[in-house]
């Protein structure tokens, strides 16, 4: 007799059914429309998506950012994070700027031709984007956003326009 997920016997609490049918669900939307817009972003000639994440996070903060204050927003290890900024600067994409507070540290800034991908890539973002999220109202979209930022931690949803 093979046992459910749920009735399994360990020493840790099991998620419910409604957990559990949610954590599939999110896992297989998000990686289906993340590929849907990797392979769109790919077949235009852009770099990868997390390039634009990185971009639009330093666009966003206005000032120069320490590259560990990215990594948990864009939910990247500290180590990919660092090796995709070395490709990104050596893209001209981003610069590093020496921390006067940490003479080990560094901050980040996008330049000139950083923000001029970002907004390129968005033109095609956009509308993938858009694709992707039709089937949902305005009004669930926010409910959406709330409830991942909540499962996130995420305590405030910045609804600025990025384009």
């Amino acid at each position: 007799m093979r046992l459910q997920q749920s009735q399994l016997k360990t020493g840790s609490r099991i998620p419910s059914d409604a957990l559990q049918r949610a954590w599939i669900a999110l896992g297989r939307v998000s990686q289906s429309v993340q590929c849907d817009v990797e392979n769109r972003l790919k077949k235009a000639g852009f770099p990868e998506l997390s390039w634009y994440t990185v971009l639009w996070e330093l666009e966003r903060a206005g000032k120069p950012t320490r590259p560990r204050d990215l990594a948990i927003p864009l939910f990247i290890k500290p180590y990919q994070l660092s090796r995709l900024v070395d490709r990104m600067e050596a893209e001209g994409l981003v610069k590093r700027i020496q921390c006067k507070e940490d003479g080990r540290g560094h901050m980040l800034e996008p330049t000139p031709k950083g923000f001029a991908l970002r907004k390129e890539m968005w033109g095609l973002y956009a509308p993938a984007m858009g694709e992707a999220m039709k089937k949902l109202s305005d009004a669930e979209a926010l409910q959406l956003a709330t409830l991942l930022n909540k499962l996130g931690g995420i305590e405030h949803v910045d609804c600025a326009d990025k384009s």
